[in-house]
């Protein structure tokens, strides 16, 4: 995939009809908004985001079938993980199972949910252990025992 074409927001709120008629003369169908002190925004067209949607809901349901899959998800899953996660071979095998068990329950219910941040948290979380796992200094500390208390812990909080 290429690089997305940027525009300043200034540019959108200034000159409405020439950012969306350059946001649709670009290939992706996408402008990435640079803002100034604030978290930069992508804009696109609705009819693009619902197919982007739809891709990434079939690819994760397709993915999800082949590692649910005990034939595929033996060697071909393993291997796929392999490809894709290359620190996965830092796991133990017990973990690379777990990892790709997990991986695939998570990809159906964010599909399901239509949200993607579980999955970038899950993959996230499996690529800490692996770089636990892949330094035995930070493992030793990490498995070290604790002496003491460190007093109470503090109720949860909640939202109103």
């Amino acid at each position: 995939m290429g690089a997305i074409d940027e525009a300043a927001f200034s540019e959108l709120v200034n000159h409405p009809v020439d950012t969306v008629a350059r946001l649709r003369e670009t290939r992706r169908r996408a402008l990435l908004l640079r803002r100034r002190g604030d978290e930069d925004l992508v804009l696109t067209l609705a009819a693009r985001a619902e197919q982007d949607a739809e891709v990434v809901s079939t690819a994760a349901r397709l993915l999800a079938a082949v590692l649910r899959n005990p034939v595929t998800r033996s060697q071909l899953g393993l291997d796929l993980m392999r490809e894709v996660f290359p620190w996965v071979r830092f796991l133990p095998a017990d973990d690379l199972g777990e990892f790709v068990a997990e991986l695939t329950e998570v990809f159906e219910a964010s599909a399901d949910l239509d949200n993607p941040a579980p999955v970038v948290q899950a993959i996230a979380e499996w690529r800490a252990t692996a770089e636990v796992h892949a330094d035995p200094d930070l493992a030793a500390v990490l498995l070290r025992g604790t002496t003491g208390d460190f007093g109470p812990i503090p109720a949860p909080r909640t939202v109103a």
